[in-house]
């Protein structure tokens, strides 16, 4: 790295030598030294998401143990729309390592609550691709 000012005395100009480099769809810095400037973002727990499959396997162990035979059934029982119920019942097919990464808080910001609740496949590798997964 160098510095020079300039002859006005008000300008400095500083010179770093870097590269970019594309990791994924992205480019990160690299430093001369070859380390990386990109640091993993920290993990951030999305509760919304987490109480939602929690009720969702909640609402599942209901309807197994036949506390309540239908999904309207829950529904009148907590007293909201029963397409409400079903889309949040689907998140009991997520792929268990989603699950986890949910939990953890490591699903990265292509997984909402508003994508999960949309259909999505059973196949958990094409959940996986369908929410584009980097976990």
């Amino acid at each position: 790295m160098t510095a020079s000012a300039a002859h006005d005395h008000e300008t400095i100009t500083v010179h770093v030598p870097l590269t970019f480099a594309r990791r994924g769809d992205r480019k990160q810095i690299v430093l001369p030294d070859g380390t990386s400037s990109w640091a993993p973002p920290l993990a951030r727990v999305d509760n919304t998401m987490v109480k939602a499959i929690a009720r969702g396997f909640r609402w599942r162990k209901l309807l197994e143990t036949g506390v309540h035979a239908t999904v309207e059934d829950i529904a009148a029982a907590e007293k909201i729309n029963a397409s409400y119920v079903s889309r949040v019942l689907r998140l009991t097919l997520l792929a268990p390592h989603i699950v986890e990464a949910i939990i953890d808080g490591r699903q990265g910001s292509e997984i909402t609550l508003a994508a999960l609740m949309k259909p999505l496949p059973v196949d958990w590798e094409r959940q996986c691709k369908t929410l584009s997964c980097d976990f």
